[in-house]
């Protein structure tokens, strides 16, 4: 006869076991390190709907803005590490802050990457009574140099080292504003608060489409096929280029089988016919690399930014 103490081990020794169906419930959130409504929430959002069909199991995105990135970034560093949460990362967060923040309270080696998802160029948009192109801004601020202002996303976000680089071969200057999203710059923007914005195409398109401002020029070396008609940077200068990225990632020691598995949905995301068209439009390229091509990927981003970074001498203020 089965004893009660039998009965009991038994049930205490199943309780100590994972249940499938349960564990496959279990929600993956994505943390974006930015507020709502800009370039990350709206990719995070499309990927996180698909890959919650892909996986069979919720995926959701929670905004964790602050400090450049930061907040979001270590939240995700010191989280634990079971695949469950996983962040979706700027080029700011992983390419720039660790070159220029003091004490900065994660490292790129404390992520597991996953995927690589996009690359992407940032748009100089001015004023509709402003410069109409290239040449007018140019005239205009070396006419009233540091007085022109332009919106970013902070003293260390790629949108502003960017800006900075663009400006610095330009042979001008311009005065900084910094918000803590894209939303909020545009805000200012539209409110006539700000001579220029400098964002990615996400928001940029939409200001163009709606004739809220004039698109001059992108910081890539080729002109993006949605817009054929406006400049790029390589155009001014020989090779001059800034691009940001979107990848996933996970808190270092996550299981590779954990980081694979949220590959394999990364990867069917951006296969998305819907997600390609957006992401497309927006003037977005469309990745979707292995962990270990993010990695390198990543290797290469601390060469090509700090020698610049130093020349520069951002610093977080």
């Amino acid at each position: 006869m089965t004893t009660r103490r039998a009965l009991l081990g038994a049930s205490l020794a199943a309780g100590a076991l994972p249940c499938p169906a349960f564990a496959q419930q279990r929600a993956v959130t994505i943390v974006v390190p930015f507020a709502p409504g800009g370039s990350t929430d709206i990719l995070s959002r499309l990927m996180a709907e698909r890959m919650t069909a892909v996986l069979g199991s919720p995926v959701q995105v929670e905004n964790r803005a602050g400090g450049n990135t930061i907040v979001g970034g270590e939240y995700v560093a010191r989280a634990q590490p079971d695949g469950h949460t996983i962040l979706m990362s700027s080029g700011t967060t992983l390419s720039i802050n660790p070159l220029v923040v003091p004490n900065l309270p994660y490292k790129v080696s404390d992520f597991a990457p996953i995927s690589l998802a996009t690359t992407y160029p940032f748009a100089v948009i001015a004023q509709n009574r402003g410069p109409q192109d290239v040449a007018a801004w140019i005239a205009e601020a070396k006419r009233r140099p540091g007085a022109m202002t332009y919106g970013t996303n902070g003293p260390t976000t790629l949108t502003n080292v960017a800006m900075l680089m663009v400006l610095e071969k330009l042979g001008i200057t311009m005065q900084d504003v910094t918000y803590r999203g894209d939303a909020a710059a545009l805000n200012d923007f539209v409110a006539g608060n700000l001579d220029m914005l400098v964002v990615a195409g996400g928001t940029a398109l939409p200001v163009k489409e709606n004739r809220q401002g004039k698109l001059l020029i992108w910081t890539s070396k080729q002109r993006m096929p949605s817009t054929p008609e406006v400049p790029c940077t390589g155009e001014y200068a020989a090779g001059l280029e800034a691009l940001s990225w979107f990848g996933l990632l996970a808190p270092a020691r996550t299981p590779d089988a954990a980081v694979r598995r949220l590959h394999g949905a990364a990867v069917e995301a951006l296969k998305d016919t819907r997600i390609r068209e957006r992401l497309e439009k927006d003037a977005q390229f469309i990745i979707g690399n292995t962990p270990e091509e993010f990695a390198q990927f990543l290797r290469d981003q601390e060469a090509q930014w700090r020698p610049i970074l130093a020349k520069m001498n951002v610093q977080n203020n």
